[in-house]
């Protein structure tokens, strides 16, 4: 059996219905075939016990980039003494890997709820299944980071960790609501990391290592998600879809905060202004572009899907996540600028 790349659909509007079920099988056994073929151990292809992979509480290279993280984009990091800001940058990306982690762990919980529902030979049983394996060897490979860095980050908002129990009902009660909530927490990491990758950003190898794999893996659980949205969406009636519109931006904007905003522990251990952290997330011009540029892929989707009604537009706006949809996807955020 050979592996075949997944192959692009153009969305098919609802008149469609049965063209569109067919391309979305299609494309559902082209990605359990990807996950055959090209998956990663994070203990068989990262050399945690290299040398050059030692952490060291010195090392420039934690230091966040300007050009992409908003904590390393704003003057007062940036004035900060050498050590403080490596200091800052290993918190910082401890705690992002902490929260991949949560994330990824309610992910796989909803996804093998979902699963369960099934029925008999529905191929998404075998791509879920197949994503969930790689979603267990993503938390493996972000506590082993966290756990080399050395430093005891909470991960997401305490509010949120309080309601992940609830989290994963979802993708039965409500599916199409889950799986807007995994474009929500998948895009912001993902966006983040390949910035860091196309930049050429001088980051520390155990990161380096460590988004690379994550990137991999990540562009295909992306990929399912906005067919699955696409395909699932073009059989709902108009009074859901319109529901679904304005739930989509309210759904990304939260989970982007508690995925991408530092909990409160982040400022009080290092003695961050208000009115800077306020800034950082989401008051400054920088922070804004930075919030908008996450999101060009879903706007994207939300145009193939129709969910651009005019009440839903400016939730986007209110929210502070409008902007130009992506061309296609995973579109360089600088292409923008």
């Amino acid at each position: 059996m050979t592996s075949t790349q997944p192959r692009p659909i153009a969305y098919q509007p609802p008149a469609n219905k049965r063209g569109t079920e067919l391309n979305y099988d299609q494309v559902v056994d082209d990605l359990s075939a990807a996950s055959v073929h090209r998956n990663f151990d994070p203990y068989r292809h990262i050399a945690w016990d290299a040398p050059e992979m030692a952490i060291v509480p010195d090392d420039p290279r934690w230091i966040l980039d300007p050009q992409v993280d908003p904590i390393g984009q704003h003057p007062w990091y940036q004035n900060l003494p050498v050590d403080k800001q490596i200091a800052i940058g290993m918190w910082r990306q401890a705690n992002v890997a902490k929260v991949g982690l949560q994330f990824e762990s309610i992910l796989i919980r909803g996804l093998l709820q979902y699963a369960s529902r099934l029925p008999n030979g529905d191929k998404r049983f075998r791509y879920v299944t197949h994503e969930s394996k790689e979603e267990c060897q993503h938390t493996l490979m972000f506590q082993e980071m966290v756990n080399r860095v050395g430093i005891d980050v909470p991960g997401m908002p305490r509010a949120m960790r309080r309601i992940d129990p609830l989290i994963p009902l979802f993708s039965t009660l409500f599916p199409s609501v889950f799986f807007f909530g995994v474009l929500a927490g998948e895009e912001p990491i993902d966006h983040l990391q390949k910035d860091f990758l196309r930049a050429g950003a001088n980051v520390h190898p155990v990161m380096a290592a460590v988004m690379e794999l994550h990137v991999a893996e990540e562009a295909r659980h992306i990929s399912f998600a906005h067919h699955h949205v696409r395909a699932t969406l073009a059989t709902k009636g108009a009074a859901t879809r319109f529901v679904l519109a304005l739930a989509m931006p309210i759904i990304m904007r939260v989970l982007c905060s508690a995925i991408a905003k530092p909990p409160v522990q982040f400022r009080t251990e290092f003695d961050v202004p208000r009115k800077v952290f306020a800034e950082m997330f989401w008051d400054s011009m920088n922070s804004r572009r930075f919030l908008s540029d996450v999101f060009g892929d879903v706007r994207m989707l939300a145009h193939q899907c129709g969910l651009r009604n005019p009440v839903a537009t400016v939730l986007w706006k209110l929210l502070k996540i409008d902007g130009r949809p992506s061309r296609y996807r995973s579109e360089p955020s600088y292409d923008a600028h």
